[in-house]
């Protein structure tokens, strides 16, 4: 059969992202990845902002590296207008853009959903925000900190003695996962029905979403799930217990099979499984402190290696308690091949891992990551705009 080239199922799809932080980026990043065109609008001098998160990847930001390969940069002062004429005709030839400016201010520009649609119909605008673009808080900022307590997401996670935020952006990750399964919804609905219908997400109802769990719990069983540390709030035993080498290893038991398997093959205590105090998922979960001493007193009599073979022999899911340098060395990563080689602004190459989901046939684009305004000129130019034009918006500092 003859071989067709790989076309990436994005291809032709330009995205302009007038784009910060974290949330934005990486919803456009994912786009990217599937080979659309993404040309990301900067501020003249410093650019997006998260590139001086930090400078722990050979001088660049990890927040700017991990969120903007395979992306286009382009410097213009919105604020002016010569500014927003460029990105008026980066918007017409465009087939979506997305925004998470300050409260306020796409609305100040005209690039609210409803102006850009008026302007260039075929247009997919999407629009993430802290807490929405209507409703009592449309107009407070938000970061992603801020949402995690105002959905109560702090209070479920830590200890005992404390609540602790969660270690990733989880409330950016969140609205950047909705905003791009919003426009790729929406990218199909204008292929099927012609017709380009607008998305908005806000890192608050996005974080408010994956809540619903412990929502529920609190609001039907009258007290929220505990912070518990490693241990999970509603089920019992799961968890991480110390071994006799000083390794953590957290398993969990998911059913009353499993719990019969740990029992009569890794506690060797069969007559647990009929004993009330545990014979059901919730009466565990009431007497979770005796469970535990049970428990935490088996793990302290082996290794790590001892406890993960013997839970691996009575089918009981395990794994042991990874710090971020065992992450990178993980096996499974290295045997899949789930890292490629992105170029950095100055040359470097820096490892990035392959985005998660996997197409058939289709490999994805880990292109390099721009430097500010590294395709200004060449955008422009693109665009019909003369050297001397470019030089004059140059010196009056429109780029």
């Amino acid at each position: 059969m003859p071989q067709h080239p790989e076309v990436p199922p994005l291809s032709g799809i330009t995205v302009v992202g007038v784009e910060q932080a974290v949330a934005a980026p990486f919803a456009t990043r994912q786009l990217a990845d599937l080979g659309a065109r993404v040309i990301k609008v900067e501020r003249p001098g410093g650019g997006d902002f998260a590139r001086r998160y930090d400078t722990t990847v050979r001088g660049e930001s990890s927040y700017f590296v991990w969120l903007n390969r395979s992306k286009e940069s382009v410097t213009l002062d919105l604020k002016s207008e010569r500014g927003r004429q460029v990105l008026e005709r980066l918007l017409a030839d465009a087939d979506v853009f997305v925004q998470n400016l300050a409260p306020g201010a796409a609305a100040r520009m005209g690039l609210g959903a409803d102006a850009l649609r008026e302007r260039f119909p075929s247009l997919i605008p999407c629009s993430i925000s802290g807490y929405g673009t209507s409703g009592p808080w449309a107009d407070r900022k938000a970061y992603d900190l801020l949402v995690q307590c105002q959905t109560g997401l702090v209070s479920l996670t830590g200890g005992p003695d404390g609540p602790a935020r969660v270690g990733v952006s989880i409330a950016d990750i969140a609205a950047g996962m909705y905003a791009y399964s919003g426009i790729l919804t929406a990218l199909f609905t204008r292929a099927t029905t012609g017709v380009a219908r607008a998305v908005e997400v806000s890192l608050f109802e996005a974080l408010a979403e994956w809540m619903n769990q412990p929502a529920y719990y609190t609001r039907f069983g009258g007290t929220q799930p505990p912070r518990v540390g490693t241990q999970h709030a509603t089920i019992a035993p799961y968890g991480a217990y110390p071994c006799a080498d000083g390794k953590d290893v957290l398993f969990s038991i998911q059913n009353e099979r499993e719990w019969g398997a740990l029992c009569e093959r890794f506690l060797d205590a069969p007559g647990l499984v009929s004993d009330l105090r545990f014979a059901t998922g919730s009466a565990r979960v009431a007497h979770r402190e005796e469970l535990n001493a049970i428990v935490a007193e088996r793990f302290a009599e082996s290794d790590s290696t001892e406890v993960m073979k013997v839970l691996d022999e009575a089918g009981i899911a395990n794994a042991g308690v990874n710090d971020v340098e065992h992450f990178l060395a993980h096996p499974v990563l290295a045997a899949r091949g789930r890292w490629r080689d992105v170029a950095i602004p100055g040359g470097a190459e820096v490892p990035a891992l392959v985005p998660p989901a996997d197409l058939a046939g289709v490999t994805p684009r880990m292109g390099a990551v721009p430097a500010v305004g590294e395709h200004t000129e060449a955008i422009l130019t693109e665009l019909g705009y003369s050297p001397a034009e470019i030089q004059a918006l140059r010196a009056d500092r429109v780029l």
